[in-house]
């Protein structure tokens, strides 16, 4: 299809990214002047103005999500021999960070409804190995805190997030990232907060943590020359910090929007659940900031996925699938020994979810066009 026939793009950043292009550029050349490229004075400003904004003490910029996810695996000690509990119904960058760790992930499988990993599931999977569980906030909806914070107590484990996709995500009085020991974030562009290009943050309030991130994204050396880890090349550039702390004060505004975006979608699909189009469900209220909104085409629905995708996008309507393959499916994680079968509610989803538009901008015509487009479809 092409560009011109798009009518409902599945992401647009011009709308976010128009009105404060005048401050992003004057950021950007304010970087040119200072010449401080790398681990810069805007990097420390916007480490700071996001562990704040996250409710933590110290933030730590990288070069990616799935880094944030490593570097801060090590930074808790935790490495070769340690088990750490991973949903199955996630990115592989998830599975990826534990891996570069050195540690073993331990998938579980996830709750249908929420699309989140399923707590009473993970408790079987612990073993004396077990150090960590890391809730995936998929889609921009958190994993309940307190039911979290009661399991990682009663189990001895220390919780790292994985908020890749739920940037000032709220549930219960808690913000992405705050619940437990560290969280990892990715700003990837078009994540709810995205920079122009690769990044990621690990956010932290203990101080022996955040040092030791920092040593190991810049080789491993706490000052010049002198290393004491074996660390790796990976920080977030002074460009990109300048670039996401114009755009962070705007954040709050983008996702209340996503979420208004998300509620007309819920009242428009509602009557299309007789159809087979199953909504996934909202626990967190307001505090939901949709990343992504995905739903469900079940067995009762009489189109398959595939024949709903392609309808779609012959009337200029992109989607997506967030993600078509399950992490232990995957042939690179094939040596982790799980099978077909073995996670069922996390291999239902991968075949069954679709990712509808959702971006700040998305305009409630549209938005009623995709449910209008979709209704005639599956009820043709």
């Amino acid at each position: 299809m092409t560009a011109n026939l798009v009518k409902v793009p599945f992401v647009d950043l011009t709308w976010q990214h128009q009105p404060i292009l005048t401050d992003i550029e004057q950021a950007i050349q304010t970087v040119i002047k200072r010449g401080d490229f790398v681990l810069g004075q805007a990097l420390a400003e916007f480490e700071n103005s996001f562990a704040r904004a996250c409710g933590v003490q110290y933030g730590v910029g990288v070069a990616s999500g799935t880094a944030a996810i490593a570097m801060g695996l090590q930074a808790l000690g935790i490495g070769a021999g340690d088990e750490v509990l991973v949903p199955a119904n996630t990115f592989v960058a998830t599975l990826m960070g534990v891996l570069q760790a050195g540690a073993q992930p331990v998938l579980v499988d996830s709750k249908t409804e929420t699309a989140l990993i399923d707590l009473e599931l993970a408790v079987k999977a612990i073993t004396p190995r077990t150090k960590a569980i890391i809730p995936v906030h998929l889609y921009g909806q958190m994993v309940c805190p307190r039911q979290l914070l009661d399991f990682a107590l009663n189990h001895n484990l220390q919780i790292f997030e994985d908020a890749a996709q739920a940037h000032l995500a709220k549930n219960q009085g808690y913000t992405a990232g705050s619940i437990g020991i560290a969280a990892a974030f990715s700003f990837y562009p078009s994540k709810n907060l995205g920079a122009f290009g690769n990044g990621g943050m690990l956010i932290t309030s203990d101080p022996t943590v955040a040092e030791k991130a920092k040593t190991l994204r810049n080789y491993g050396a706490p000052s010049k020359y002198f290393h004491t880890e074996i660390g790796t090349n990976s920080r977030l550039d002074t460009l990109q910090a300048a670039i996401l702390q114009v755009k962070l004060p705007h954040l709050p505004q983008w996702n209340q929007l996503r979420n208004q975006i998300a509620q007309l979608y819920d009242q428009l699909l509602k009557p299309l659940q007789s159809f087979g189009i199953q909504l996934i469900e909202n626990k967190s209220d307001l505090g939901h900031v949709y990343h992504l909104y995905v739903i469900r085409i079940d067995q009762t629905c009489p189109l398959q996925r595939k024949e709903i995708q392609e309808a779609l996008s012959q009337r200029g309507i992109q989607t997506g699938i967030h993600y078509p393959i399950p992490c232990h499916l995957q042939p690179a994680y094939s040596h982790l020994g799980y099978q077909q079968g073995d996670f069922p509610s996390s291999e239902m989803l991968c075949e069954q979810i679709l990712s509808l538009p959702m971006y700040p901008g998305l305009s409630a015509e549209q938005v009623k066009y995709v449910v209008e487009q979709l209704s005639i479809i599956v009820g043709e």
